[in-house]
């Protein structure tokens, strides 16, 4: 990792515990993960023992597919910081299945847990969450916001969609189309996710202003092939015409872009995340820009949250969603191809795994080095 641009992350990340600890209160690739739940409970303090319930944050994780970053970035991260803490981590994933997570919830609840941090996966956070808080325990509720939450960490997620809707409105503008006149299709992500309103919403806002009209919305998912399917029947509906399409995220735009491939289509297409394939179709011009997320910034905030909460402090929060749960909104980063250095300089993404095969010409063009 390139020390120097993590000066900066690092900075951020200071400024965010400041915010917990002092202001007054206010709002496709696929990682590297087993197929069963995995705990990655560790002990840690000054003499070796084992925590006890009270000292133990319980923390979920939704899928290992929608995103490569859970178990890849925020895992490690977080069980980094809270053990260096001297509190246990229990972190595991429900794999996708709202049975499982249930099943981990109990489990963890039985086990004894000081603090919960969730991320919702299809509404499964809220029973757990009325479950935890009826045993005296808080919630937080991690990049997906949850109904009831004691509070919620998260990137700022309406300026993540401004900025995906700015990708698509400078797209159009590269491109020399009249955004007014422009035929372009919203690929959203899942409605159960409470994030993916408010990334339409600050899309919206942005392309809905510059003049654009959906010409297409289908259901939404977090899910490359389902992407796919639904851009591929809507754009058989608009009779193979589309000037830009708004993606919620890299992995929706795969989808997209593999259907844009197949007919021999090249427009401005957002997303977010900064995944190598991301960053990959960015280079390769198949993909305006992404949204980067730097996962350091987030597990930083949420880890120091669960660390006040389990030492028994009351942290003050200067932000509030509508429902007027507590927010801790860390900011999102836009990136095109000269922002794919940061990302690797920040050792989010290698520079051999992004500039491998075709791409590697890419990477030359825009002058991508490994960093150190």
């Amino acid at each position: 990792m390139k020390k120097n641009s993590w000066i900066a992350l690092a900075a951020a990340a200071g400024a965010t515990t400041l915010v917990l600890a002092g202001c007054s209160s206010g709002d496709d690739d696929t990682p590297a993960s087993s197929d069963e739940p995995t705990s990655a409970s560790t002990a840690s303090g000054g003499e070796g023992e084992v925590a006890a319930g009270g000292e133990r944050a319980c923390v979920i994780l939704p899928d290992a597919v929608s995103s490569p970053r859970w178990e890849n970035g925020d895992r490690p991260a977080l069980e980094e910081a809270i053990t260096a803490a001297g509190f246990e981590a229990d972190i595991q994933n429900a794999q996708g299945d709202t049975a499982k997570y249930a099943t981990i919830a109990d489990q963890m609840l039985t086990q004894g847990c000081g603090v919960m941090l969730l991320v919702d996966h299809q509404g499964a956070a809220v029973n757990v969450t009325e479950t935890a808080q009826a045993q005296g325990i808080p919630v937080i509720a991690y990049d997906r916001p949850i109904e009831g939450a004691d509070y919620y960490v998260s990137f700022d997620n309406v300026k993540v969609g401004e900025l995906e809707g700015q990708m698509v409105v400078d797209g159009l503008a590269d491109a020399g189309v009249d955004p007014a006149e422009a035929v372009v299709v919203y690929i959203g992500g899942d409605p159960a996710d409470g994030n993916a309103a408010m990334f339409h919403d600050g899309a919206d806002s942005i392309m809905s202003a510059a003049g654009i009209t959906p010409a297409a919305e289908p259901p939404g998912k977090w899910d490359g092939e389902y992407s796919a399917t639904a851009f591929e029947q809507a754009l058989t509906d608009l009779g193979g015409s589309v000037d830009a399409v708004w993606a919620a995220n890299d992995t929706n735009a795969a989808g997209v872009i593999s259907i844009l491939d197949k007919n021999g289509l090249t427009v401005p297409v957002s997303g977010q995340d900064a995944s190598v394939a991301g960053l990959q179709n960015v280079l390769l011009g198949k993909q305006y820009g992404t949204v980067y997320k730097p996962y350091q910034l987030e597990a930083t905030a949420g880890a120091d949250l669960a660390i006040q909460l389990l030492g028994g402090e009351t942290p003050s929060v200067d932000k509030q969603l509508d429902d007027g749960t507590p927010y801790i909104a860390v900011d999102p980063i836009s990136v095109g191809k000269d922002g794919v250095q940061q990302v690797i300089d920040d050792g989010n993404a290698s520079y051999d795994e992004i500039c491998a095969g075709d791409v590697m010409a890419a990477c030359d063009e825009a002058g991508l080095t490994a960093g150190s």
